[in-house]
């Protein structure tokens, strides 16, 4: 069964699948100290820059909730949306791993000055968490992008105010490609601090990346990952997938396919159904008729992001096809 539930439930990519292999031959160092580890932090590095360190660790929770503790003390709080993956679906791991999260109404899934200031209170209160990051997700819940010139109004605003910046790049390729620009552009030149750095929505089997860009931030994140239990032993498989993912911008050709998709779902479902947000990424949020939906799940499953208006998420991936979509395009009219 295929299907548009998330960019999780698709496979490995073979390129991926076929490094995962090729790594299997003998023994090396491991806690990252072996030969492909090495390796790919010089592309981070390529990539990020000189002083970018990357730090591997198994899912994206903990790519979040460490990227907060490395840059906030418990009794500070971080400024995220209200629709964030972070305030929705961490099972509260932020706060118990950070710090307080204080959630900010999103415009287009995007956090505003606006609505930030309305938050930024209570500076020196001994009975109030104090504001110490705000946390971009790029892209957005929503499957909207900020644009480069949004990221760096929202970081400057945060500089400003003595605050460090984090972005929750899960899909963070999509918004490299979307926007033509390097990841360096996106992150490292516009003041952010640290970067979720996702892979297994893009292809990989397993492993995440903290990307510490802010020097001072990252000489004690080997403890805290360490501490948390996310230090792998045999470090070398998720460094050959990254690897792999960079190698002739395989990632590029991974973002390209699931964003093409979008927005080809997006042309096919134009005009049939209400299309809620701007098709930016690999994701398409449609209202579609609740009487359809049970029947649509039964071969093609997505998920339901509305209960009260039957908004459904519709993810695309590296591996979704046309006549997917054509497919599920075609049962849509034929229930409707």
């Amino acid at each position: 069964m295929r299907g548009f539930g998330s960019d999780n439930h698709s496979g490995v990519h073979p390129d991926i699948l076929k490094a995962l292999s090729d790594a299997n031959v003998g023994h090396a160092p491991s806690y990252g100290t072996d030969e492909l580890t090495e390796k790919c932090q010089e592309l981070f590095k390529t990539h990020f820059g000189k002083s970018a360190d990357a730090f591997f660790v198994f899912n994206g929770t903990a790519a979040n909730v460490l990227s907060l503790k490395t840059m906030m003390k418990s009794f500070e709080s971080c400024f995220v949306t209200d629709i964030s993956h972070m305030n929705q679906d961490e099972c509260a791991a932020p706060e118990f791993f950070a710090g307080k999260l204080i959630a900010v109404k999103s415009v287009n899934g995007k956090l505003t000055i606006p609505e930030l200031e309305k938050h930024y209170i209570r500076l020196g209160d001994q009975h109030y968490t104090q504001p110490r990051v705000i946390s971009l997700t790029q892209p957005t819940e929503v499957g909207t992008l900020y644009s480069l010139d949004e990221i760096k109004t929202l970081t400057t605003w945060a500089k400003s105010k003595n605050l460090l910046v984090h972005m929750d790049g899960a899909r963070f390729v999509n918004a490299v490609y979307k926007l033509s620009c390097s990841m360096s552009q996106m992150t490292t030149d516009l003041g952010i601090d640290v970067l979720s750095f996702g892979g297994t929505k893009n292809g990989l089997m397993f492993g995440e990346a903290v990307v510490v860009l802010n020097p001072a931030l990252g000489k004690d994140f080997k403890y805290i990952r360490k501490q948390a239990a996310q230090l792998p032993s045999k470090t070398r498989f998720i460094a050959a997938q990254f690897l792999a993912f960079f190698n002739n911008d395989l990632y590029k050709k991974i973002a390209q396919h699931s964003c093409d998709m979008a927005q080809y779902f997006n042309e096919k479902l134009s005009g049939k159904v209400k299309i809620n947000y701007p098709v930016q990424s690999n994701a398409v949020f449609a209202e579609i008729p609740q009487p359809i939906v049970k029947k649509l799940k039964q071969q093609y499953f997505f998920y339901v992001w509305n209960e009260k208006t039957f908004e459904c998420r519709l993810m695309t991936s590296w591996d979704t096809q046309k006549e997917d979509i054509d497919g599920f395009t075609d049962l849509l009219i034929s229930l409707k």
